[in-house]
């Protein structure tokens, strides 16, 4: 048997930063799996360079609880680290390595409660996910949702292992990522109004996005922080001297929306300005003027019920009812979307995610597998 430290370092050794595969960490953990007898499945994406994980153990049936963790992890480049970032440094009761916090001291503990789910006389099945590229856009875990729902058993509580200290959290926003381009029409800047300036159009899109984010902000909701849906621009280009009018210009906007909130009706709201008070006024002058929006990413929110199962399972597991939300997006609102309600409970916090020096104290590792047998005597009664 494996303690969850020791799994923690090997899993650190991985590089399965989101631009690389992670079937090496993938195929080391249906090799761990498959010797204590549990049979895994794959699900590849479409070049088969990155795979979701699914395994399941306990009785036959449906229901159950899955446990589900993300094996990519954040690039390390341009940040200034004093240890390997992929070798797991121990130094005054922390664990130091990218992925200890965000996420794979989870997928640790999970790993290392199998032995002890499988001496139990579980009364309903156990369900084990790991996905891939979460960080850009909770991509690869929509592939094993479609698999699931193929299935007539399916579980049916998701406790998804991002690190909140072990406090319950019940929610979180949703994210809309989109590009806008804009093509104009260029001219000698001595003659201005004979072109359309895309940089000047595109700008006027930003100040009505701003606009409808004031308006957003209005609406509240004390249990986000912030406690409201908001709006930014994040990357914007175009033009190519200062003497010609710009004919492109691009901009990446995203939508962070309270779950109640709808990002595709903000999207198109600024999309329905852009046609009705922009475009006529472009393609007076110039006739093949346009503006375009495009998806970049995006993901749902997550709001689970206070009194549902899954809310008093995750506060029987954590001896806690003081649920809240975090800011950070997870695969959810995926989950729930497809029928699984879920919550967000992990070891390590956010805090050191995403940072040099990332780093999980040995403490929460030990309270997760604390958790995760208690989550065990749950199942078998």
């Amino acid at each position: 048997m494996f303690t969850s430290r020791q799994l923690l370092e090997k899993l650190v050794a991985f590089d399965t930063t989101s631009r690389e595969s992670n079937l090496a960490l993938i195929d080391f953990v249906w090799r761990y799996l498959s010797d204590l007898g549990v049979s895994c499945e794959l699900i590849h994406n479409a070049e088969r360079s990155k795979a979701n994980l699914y395994a399941r153990l306990g009785p036959a049936g449906d229901g159950g609880v899955m446990l589900s963790g993300h094996s990519d992890v954040v690039p390390v480049d341009g940040q200034n680290w004093s240890v390997p970032p992929f070798a797991l440094t121990e130094r005054d009761g922390k664990l130091y390595g990218r992925g200890t916090a965000d996420m794979k001291g989870y997928i640790a503990c999970m790993l290392a409660a199998v032995p002890h789910f499988l001496a139990q006389p579980l009364t309903q099945p156990l369900h084990l996910a790991i996905s891939y590229d979460e960080e850009v856009g909770c991509l690869g875990v929509r592939t094993l949702l479609e698999a699931l729902a193929q299935r007539a058993e399916k579980p049916a509580i998701c406790l998804i292992g991002e690190p909140t200290e072990l406090q319950p959290v019940l929610g979180h926003k949703g994210k809309l990522g989109m590009r806008c381009e804009v093509k104009g029409a260029a001219c000698h800047s001595a003659y201005a109004p004979q072109g359309v300036n895309a940089i000047e159009y595109a700008a006027r899109l930003i100040q009505q996005l701003t606009a409808m984010g004031e308006r957003m902000a209005q609406h509240r909701d004390s249990r986000f922080d912030p406690p409201f849906t908001t709006v930014q621009t994040g990357i914007i280009s175009g033009g190519r001297a200062l003497n010609i009018v710009p004919a492109e210009c691009a901009f990446d906007f995203e939508v962070r929306t309270l779950p109640q909130d709808d990002a595709q009706a903000i999207a198109a709201e600024l999309e329905a300005f852009a046609q009705a008070e922009l475009l006529p006024r472009m393609q007076a002058i110039a006739a093949d003027s346009a503006i375009r929006f495009y998806p970049i990413s995006g993901y749902p929110g997550l709001l689970t019920d206070a009194q549902s199962e899954a809310a008093r399972l995750i506060a029987y597991l954590t001896q806690s009812s003081d649920f809240s939300t975090v800011a950070f997006g997870t695969e959810g609102g995926l989950f729930h979307q497809a029928g699984i309600p879920s919550v967000i409970c992990g070891p390590g916090s956010m805090a050191q995610g995403h940072k040099p020096d990332e780093f999980i104290s040995i403490a929460q590792l030990e309270a997760c597998d604390a958790m995760l047998q208690r989550l065990a005597a749950w199942m078998s009664k």
